[in-house]
């Protein structure tokens, strides 16, 4: 009888030893950190050629990691764009368009799944600092989107009472800490260091669970501002100095990642929400030559710098060409974590094919430029880019402003049918519809599925499958 009992506790301990073993050599999900900035252009990193200042952190993202050139943010403005990146969806799949206020009844709707909500169910910590924009009142506010913690504002800083055009028509900024408004007109010269701080914080404290942290820097949109550690160090102006401080931001993170030992189990992703806001001259970043900025379906509003870092994981040094979009940030980070899909239909691809080093994946084979309420103005497969004829925002012919004020911009210029081949012209200077007519209907049959899909405002179709946002009525 002896024997038998200790055969029985000698098999418990070996099974419980290789359970344990096994466990020991599961991988754990990656902690992830998402910056996301405000207004930066393709051109405003010293790897895509900015001058008079240096981005030494942020382009040791891409030594270490993979720089994407053929990023599109969701849709060229602020509000839409963050409705994008944080469900994996076209903005006007959930509701969304433009850039909403403090007026707002509309926001996030409970029924979307953010990033944050489907990481919980893999038991991640998860945060929110900075600019939020998705709703501001409570309950479209980032506590009830699946964030354990928030620290910022909830929409764009310049929508306060300082505005030098809409002066009086915003009430004072407040600032948030959870659901409390801990400041009102706080001291935005220190936005990237606090949301910096809190980012370090947050991560020491959750250094032994994954977490995900959604650091939206509100800088460098406008009105410019930085802490004084920073003033006049760039050659550049206000406008080096706040991208200088953006860096610092980054190294910051960078070195408290290493410090804690979890710097192979952290994947770093650095974008912005769209291209620059050109009519404000010297506080305006650069499209890096390309066409147009922010609010407008040319390159220059919706390309823009993306990086990833995974030590160990993303071969260092990698740049892929392929299409990609913030949209597919969400369905890349649930295949890494082994989270769930939301139970909607996202637009989204899985990107972690491309991050893993196989240049051979092409997840993405076309994408929808869409703006305004919900005009379908271009559609692209990554090598051609049909743009329809719409009205639309110009910056060009108008001299920029400067010092914080804005110049003037053509808000309703009528842009005609145009084929441009983004190979050999990224600018998008030359048409050659006549060159390509083959290449123009294989786009008009991809713009027929979206406008059938998602409607389209500019031939009058509503689609099928747009979902609202939330409302207060």
């Amino acid at each position: 009888m002896k024997s038998i009992l200790y055969f029985i506790a000698l098999l418990v301990s070996i099974l419980l030893t290789g359970i344990s073993m096994m466990a020991e050599k599961l991988p754990s999900p990656p902690n992830i950190i998402l910056v996301y900035l405000d207004d930066m252009g393709y051109g405003d990193l010293s790897i895509t050629g900015s001058k008079g200042y240096g981005t030494p952190n942020i382009d040791q993202l891409a030594r270490e990691g993979i720089f994407f050139s053929h990023y599109y943010s969701p849709q060229a403005v602020c509000s839409a764009s963050r409705a994008g990146i944080l469900t994996g969806c076209y903005p006007n799949r959930v509701g969304f368009a433009g850039a909403i206020d403090h007026n707002s009844k509309m926001g996030l709707s409970s029924e979307e799944e953010t990033i944050a909500r489907i990481l919980k169910k893999k038991g991640y910590a998860t945060a929110a600092f900075g600019k939020w924009h998705l709703g501001c009142i409570p309950q479209f506010m980032p506590l009830q989107h699946g964030f354990d913690e928030f620290y910022g504002i909830p929409y764009s800083h310049d929508m306060w009472p300082n505005h030098p055009i809409t002066k009086n028509y915003y009430p004072p900024l407040p600032l948030y800490d959870g659901e409390q408004v801990v400041e009102t007109m706080p001291d935005i010269k220190q936005f990237t260091t606090k949301f910096t701080e809190k980012t370090i914080d947050f991560i020491g404290h959750n250094k032994n669970k994954p977490f995900f942290i959604y650091l939206a820097h509100p800088m460098p949109h406008v009105p410019l501002a930085v802490s004084d550690k920073f003033r006049g160090k760039s050659q550049q102006g206000l406008y080096g100095d706040v991208m200088m401080e953006i860096d610092w931001s980054v190294g910051q993170i960078l070195h408290k990642i290493k410090d804690l030992g979890i710097d192979e189990n952290t994947l770093v992703i650095f974008t912005s929400d769209n291209g620059p806001w050109l009519n404000y001259g010297n506080h305006a970043g650069s499209t890096g030559g390309l066409r147009e900025g922010k609010g407008t379906s040319y390159e220059g509003g919706q390309r823009v710098p993306c990086l990833m870092r995974w030590k160990g994981t993303i071969p260092e040094g990698m740049i892929c060409n392929k299409l990609v979009s913030g949209i597919d940030i969400l369905p890349t980070l649930a295949a890494i974590s082994g989270a769930p899909l939301p139970a909607k239909r996202i637009d989204g691809v899985d990107l972690s094919a491309l991050i893993k080093g196989d240049q051979r994946a092409n997840p993405r084979q076309s994408f929808y430029y869409y703006y305004r309420r919900n005009s379908l103005e271009a559609v692209s497969n990554g090598d051609f880019k049909l743009v329809f004829a719409h009205p639309g925002r110009t910056y060009q012919g108008f001299a920029p402003g400067k010092d914080g004020m804005p110049g003037n911009a053509n808000e309703n210029f009528n842009f005609p049918d145009a084929l441009y081949d983004l190979r050999r012209d990224p600018g998008e200077r030359y048409d050659v519809m006549s060159s390509y007519p083959h290449i123009v209907k294989e786009l008009e049959k991809m713009a027929d599925i979206a406008r059938e899909d998602l409607g389209d405002d500019l031939t009058g179709n509503p689609g099928k499958n747009r979902r609202p946002p939330g409302r207060v009525h």
